[in-house]
């Protein structure tokens, strides 16, 4: 005799009955077939627990009322505290959904086809509820990662870094190992921050971005040092500089100047290598052949007469002083090669030497400071830092009486 099929009334009561029951088979399924659940601690189990109880007793109530389908996520999620979707990947989910529905098909396979329909459409509606729920989870923590990034970069560009920024800057995955830079151009009409990110990660370097009104900010620092020596050391292509790397980021900038600042140790002190790009940037257009990118120290003239601090003792500390220091014959004869419009014969005849004997100091001065008087450029900047070196001796002397 044919047994009579269950009424819908009476297939919802029985569920409702066998909940516990469904409840309990499927955390065994799920120690016995998911090995990262017998790994997780005890409290995280749990978790998971009351999700795969959720997920059954949100079964039982939307088979009995269908249209509840847009609370699905809320129902079973709700019930799973905040860090378990960090702990848990969208992955793990879906194992835990699998087990889950196969788990309920077992027990009520004698239920009905109605029974076993409502399972299939039920765990497909879960399945994209997780989803959403990974998905809105990121997007929430990539507004949070961007809003990091953008204090962080604020902190840097502006020099008021607290003791928070190291933690700041480890929450947001920085790679960057020693030195960092900062480069300083025009935002582009679109940005697209990702394909910034991977063109630095092809370089073995890392960034974090900032967009300030027209201008954007790149803070680089080089990644994976141990990887890259690595690389050295069986002759593939060596370490980029600071400069090189800003020329290959150069198209991601819109048009107009490029301004790359000194490196400094590192990520914490990288303020000081920002106000020397912002303030290269302010003034590069003062420089009519300036090239894109430039360094910042090519600048120094300019922020000089800007009213730059930090130019000025760049050219007192890194020129002058180390000349002085090292020679005055050396100091007397760069006054003068530059006095006389950067002649040699001029220089001999005022300082009654050969023109070679001109020649060999000026190579010694560039030897000693790293800047050659025998470029235009290079001479505007040593003539810069002399007459701001003196300027500053004056004033040294005068406050002494």
């Amino acid at each position: 005799m044919a047994t009579k099929p269950k009424t819908r009334a009476e297939t919802l009561a029985w569920l409702r009955t066998i909940a516990g029951e469904l409840a309990t088979a499927t955390l065994k399924r799920l120690e016995d077939t998911l090995p990262w659940y017998g790994d997780m601690p005890p409290s995280r189990r749990s978790a998971v627990g009351l999700v795969a109880q959720a997920g059954i007793s949100s079964f039982i109530a939307w088979f009995d009322d269908p249209r509840s389908t847009p609370w699905i996520a809320a129902d079973v999620f709700g019930a799973a505290p905040r860090e378990l979707l960090r702990s848990v990947s969208l992955q793990q989910t879906l194992q835990l959904i699998r087990v889950t529905v196969e788990v309920v098909e077992d027990r009520v396979k004698d239920g009905g086809e109605p029974l076993r329909e409502a399972i299939l459409l039920y765990s497909r509606e879960i399945a994209f509820a997780a989803a959403d729920v990974y998905a809105r989870a990121a997007e929430a923590r990539g507004l949070w990662d961007a809003r990091l990034e953008a204090l962080v970069v604020d902190s840097i560009l502006s020099g008021e870094a607290d003791d928070e920024l190291p933690s700041r800057i480890a929450a947001l995955g920085w790679h960057g190992h020693g030195e960092v830079a900062v480069l300083v151009g025009t935002a582009p009409k679109q940005l697209d921050v990702d394909h910034v990110r991977r063109a630095a990660r092809h370089m073995h370097a890392d960034v974090l971005i900032g967009v300030q009104g027209n201008r954007l900010v790149l803070v680089i620092g080089r990644a994976d040092p141990l990887a890259r020596e690595a690389e050295e050391a069986i002759g593939t292509a060596p370490a980029l500089t600071f400069m090189e790397i800003a020329a290959q980021l150069e198209p991601h900038f819109g048009p107009g100047h490029l301004v790359l600042g000194h490196a400094v140790p590192n990520l914490v002190d990288a303020s000081k290598s920002a106000k020397a790009a912002l303030a290269g940037f302010a003034v590069a257009r003062s420089w009519r052949h300036a090239p894109r990118p430039v360094h910042a120290d090519d600048l120094l003239p300019e922020r000089a007469l800007a009213g730059d601090p930090l130019a000025r003792a760049t050219l007192v500390h890194r020129i002058y002083r180390p000349l002085r220091a090292h020679s005055t014959e050396l100091l007397t004869t760069l006054w003068s090669y530059l006095d006389n419009g950067r002649s040699l014969e001029a220089t001999a005849r005022e300082l009654f030497v050969h023109p070679n004997t001109v020649r060999y100091r000026l190579k010694r001065v560039s030897d000693v400071i790293g800047w050659d008087a025998t470029g235009a450029r290079e001479a505007l900047i040593l003539q810069s830092a002399l007459i701001i070196g003196s300027m500053s001796d004056h004033e040294q002397s005068t406050s002494r009486r």
